[in-house]
């Protein structure tokens, strides 16, 4: 004999975040860990060797932290003023800081000791970052100028000054030991060549530049600065690839991750936006609670650590994957057969019968019990968490021409479920064809004048809940007009005006249904 056909539910589904190969890969990052400074935190770098400790530039002084541990390793503190931009070198073992006393000072990373001190700047230095060939220092400074320094002598070997306003953002070339990058608060980022000791080429970025970065190519750099982050190609003279507006605050700070295949950018609306590097399109996003001025990953993406104006260091750690112990791995249960098994000659195997529940309204519909099966899926758990369920069974019943059989009958309790159902799902766009048929089969059913006063009620708000739905519907087809209007004007295509006519024509037979509905009822 044929099995029974279950009632067909049909799936509604809800709009929400697409989940991506990028979502899944940063959700495993752990629930960050905070840490209060002292002032607005200017920068952050990570070490590229391992453990890969960073190092957090914040009021007097330069801390570098264990990414583990979440704990201070050491103190760079040799500054009278503001230390800004403390940046590692390749191989980690020194760190440049500059700072609000015009100076560009040398660190040894290991044992704390001040080896350099680079003078020559008029103003603040913000940024500075060693060169390709590590023996070089270039900096960014607030008197306007972009200096190359030279570590063994302590000595400055060019300095470019055509900016006209303050240099806050700089890069050096990934694959080059002679091409500097530098953005200013004049709008405006240059490249220069050492060699040539000049500006290569300039392109106007249209706001104040906070940061630019090179991709690891060195043919396409970024800037940021108002609410756009731009990419530019460095060998075409520094012609614009794209702008990307992701952002609706100041975008504060740029780097790379995931092995130079993602960048991320923060900004003061306190998010952080994953972009993959081959589309530009956004993969992720991070959020904080405050505005993040620096930003910066570890190799391998294992540590993200972003930097507030508020002083808080937020760190966000890779949750370890949970693999099975040796000991685990071991337990193996013959009762089933696991997965991969392949079975031999002599082995005898027997499918594995899955016995199919059946809920309670579909029994109740196998015996044509079409009244308990209404009352089923009137169940409060039902009706609150699964609406699809109950709507699905009443277009079950129509189709089977036994809905009035269902609703006829009832009073009091039974009769007032229905109404309650039907007062608040009718206006949901994906139930209120079917409900507006239940509820003019409940009008041919029942004489209003007749019931209880209580029902009566009922009946009254169904009838204002739809004279409520049909009035937003005029206001929705108005409003649609005069942006159908609008969009006329401006010389939208043919194509746009043709979509708009199919959404109002989409629209009318709703209204028309609720508005025969409210006849009946009066």
């Amino acid at each position: 004999m044929a099995s029974f056909k279950k009632t067909n539910l049909k799936i509604y589904t809800k709009t929400g975040p697409n989940i991506t190969p990028d979502t899944l890969y940063w959700k495993k990052l752990g629930v960050p860990a905070l840490v209060k400074e002292f002032g607005p935190i200017d920068y952050i770098d990570f070490s590229p060797v391992e453990p890969h400790y960073f190092a957090v530039t914040c009021s007097v002084r330069v801390q570098v932290y264990n990414p583990i541990t979440k704990v201070v390793q050491k103190n760079l503190s040799r500054f009278r003023e503001t230390a800004y931009g403390g940046s590692f070198r390749s191989d980690g073992n020194l760190i440049c800081v500059g700072g609000d006393e015009c100076q560009v000072k040398l660190f040894d990373a290991s044992s704390k000791s001040l080896l350099r001190v680079f003078k020559g700047h008029a103003s603040a230095v913000h940024r500075c970052f060693f060169t390709l060939d590590k023996t070089h220092i270039a900096s960014f400074s607030d008197d306007k100028s972009v200096c190359l320094w030279d570590i063994p002598s302590e000595s400055k070997v060019t300095s470019f000054s055509e900016h006209s306003d303050y240099v806050r953002a700089g890069a050096v070339s990934p694959v080059s030991t002679d091409i500097i990058l530098s953005g200013g608060y004049d709008n405006i980022v240059r490249m220069y060549d050492t060699r040539v000791k000049a500006s290569v080429f300039s392109v106007d970025h249209g706001a104040a530049v906070e940061s630019v970065i090179f991709l690891p190519t060195g043919g396409i750099f970024l800037s940021a600065g108002g609410t756009e982050i731009r990419v530019w190609d460095a060998f075409t003279g520094g012609r614009l690839l794209a702008k990307l507006c992701q952002h609706h605050k100041t975008v504060t700070c740029l780097c790379l991750g995931s092995g130079n295949k993602r960048f991320l950018s923060g900004s003061l609306d306190r998010h952080v936006k994953i972009y993959d590097v081959s589309t530009y399109q956004v993969a992720h996003t991070l959020d904080y609670p405050n505005a993040v001025l620096s930003l910066d990953v570890s190799p391998g993406d294992e540590t993200v650590v972003a930097g507030m104006v508020d002083g808080l260091v937020s760190i966000s750690r890779r949750e370890d994957e949970i693999r099975p112990t040796k000991q685990e791995r071991k337990k193996v249960s013959y009762r089933y057969a696991p997965d991969g098994f392949q079975a031999t000659s002599v082995d005898t195997i027997i499918p594995e019968e899955k016995k199919e529940l059946m809920s309670k309204h579909d029994a109740c519909l196998r015996r044509f019990q079409y009244s308990k099966a209404v009352d089923c899926v009137l169940m409060p758990y039902i009706t609150n968490k699964k609406p699809a369920v109950t709507v699905c069974l009443f277009q079950e019943l129509i189709r089977r021409k036994g809905l009035k059989a269902a609703l006829a009958g009832r009073e009091g309790k039974s009769l007032s479920a229905i109404l309650r159902f039907l007062i608040k799902y009718i206006g949901d766009y994906r139930f209120t064809r079917t409900l507006i048929d239940v509820a003019n089969m409940l009008l041919d059913t029942y004489d209003v004048v007749d019931l209880d006063m209580e029902i009566g009620v009922l009946f009254h708000r169904l009838a204002r809940r739809l004279r409520e739905e049909e009035q937003l519907t005029e206001e929705l087809l108005s409003l649609q007009g005069a942006i159908q209007l609008l969009l006329s004007g401006a010389g939208v295509g043919e194509s746009d005006n043709t979509g708009s006519r199919t959404s109002v024509t989409n629209i009318q037979p709703s209204q028309s249904a609720q508005s025969n509905f409210i006849v009946n009822l009066t």
